[in-house]
């Protein structure tokens, strides 16, 4: 396996990217100077090969609980480890990840926090990890509703253990889970807005009633809607259709063609729009992984060929092990989606509900956070990631790139 490396930053403080702009499919040569967009031009040259490559916009993923092996709600979480971890989702096409924390006992919470919280500072990262997600424990502890989470670690809000894990954090956590029907679930929303923290409503069995007040609290997302949900549901009186029709909320889903059957998929996008959704990976440490039997959370996960993680013993899924790209390609695939709106799910739309101004379109004045795409249909393969100007190596042939 090759392992990936940053090239040598000062040999890009001016580069030049030239291929296929993904919304306009106009050749384009886009000028790079100190880790920055400097200006977009149209070319008048040929494609690399006669091939369709197209430059665009790094992914963000919002919610990454691992990667290959590496998951940063279990122990020993290091430095090596989410930097290893970092150059696969880098190579997948993520230029900026979220990780996410799922519900864990108090002690572990705090102790992979601060590693998380140390990895961010690093400079190997360049900016890549804006901050974390605390998905749970303030969630359902229903069965179904709380999907795999431990229930054991399942708990109801409280702002000052919050505030114990935002410490540990070093102020990083910037998005929050939780079931709004909880005790407590409303005063916790405000005070997350209150001091400019995204809430999210998910893994929850709430009421109509229980969702309508807590966007009116302050929630603005919906985390992987049409999962952490029971199987069984009454057909009107349900957490989706209250999310569904409220515009405030912009939900995140996971597009892997296991959490969502292609109608929800398609029934979704059409009712929230291109600019209204966003996609996530939700992507577990088995991701990259052989298939076979594997312990996570403490169960046993059996992840098959196709990259289906499931838990049998609780009959749920066990998040996902297949890359936010694939998630990009079934939108086009499944809900009909162009290539551009397809990526801005992934790109543009993420950027937007994380308030992080500097990244997500083709822009000048943008982070020069870049990925080369080759097109054969509507299958994607990244052919070259730049993060901040700076080629991820080892660079493929006729990637596009101009020294």
């Amino acid at each position: 396996m090759v392992k990936l490396k940053l090239a040598d930053e000062k040999s890009a403080a001016t580069r030049v990217v030239q291929a296929l702009h993904y919304e306009t499919e106009k050749l384009v040569r886009v000028e790079i100077e100190n880790g920055l967009i400097r200006n977009i031009s149209e070319a008048h040259a040929e494609s690399a090969g006669g091939k369709k490559i197209y430059v665009a916009p790094g992914l963000i993923d919002n919610q990454v609980n691992g990667y290959r092996g590496t998951d940063f709600a279990e122990e020993p979480l290091s430095l090596d480890g989410i930097k290893s971890t970092a150059e696969a989702i880098w190579k997948d096409g993520v230029t900026t990840f979220v990780p996410t924390l799922v519900t864990g006992s108090h002690d572990r919470l705090i102790k992979n926090l601060k590693v998380l919280a140390q990895a961010s500072e690093d400079p190997f990262f360049k900016g890549s990890i804006p901050g974390f997600h605390l998905e749970g424990p303030y969630i359902s502890p229903e069965p179904g509703y709380c999907g795999c989470h431990p229930a054991g670690h399942i708990r109801k809000p409280s702002w000052k253990e919050f505030m114990a894990y935002q410490e540990a954090a070093g102020g990083k956590i910037i998005e929050v889970t939780i079931a709004p029907e909880l005790d407590g679930a409303g005063e916790f929303i405000r005070m997350c807005r209150q001091n400019g923290i995204l809430t999210a409503i998910g893994h929850t069995q709430a009421t109509s009633r229980d969702i309508k007040l807590a966007v009116e609290n302050g929630a603005r997302l919906s985390t992987h809607l049409g999962n952490g949900c029971a199987d069984l549901i009454h057909r009107h009186r349900n957490p989706l259709w209250p999310q569904l029709a409220d515009d405030r909320l912009t939900p995140s889903l996971i597009a892997d063609g296991h959490h969502l059957t292609p109608e929800e998929i398609k029934v979704f996008y059409r009712i929230k729009g291109p600019d209204n959704l966003i996609l996530i990976s939700d992507a577990n440490p088995l991701i990259g992984l052989p298939p076979g039997e594997y312990i996570y959370l403490g169960s046993k996960v059996i992840l098959t060929e196709k990259g289906l993680a499931m838990i049998p013993e609780q009959n749920c899924l066990a998040g996902a092990s297949l890359p936010l790209l694939r998630g990009v390609e079934n939108m086009m695939i499944l809900a009909g989606c162009s290539l551009a709106a397809a990526i801005n799910l992934a790109s543009r739309n993420v950027a937007r509900v994380l308030g992080m101004a500097d990244r997500g379109c083709l822009s000048a004045g943008k982070r020069a956070d870049l990925i080369l795409l080759e097109k054969n249909g509507n299958r994607l393969h990244v052919r070259q990631t730049y993060l901040r100007g700076v080629p991820i190596r080892p660079i493929t042939p006729d990637a596009g790139s101009c020294p």
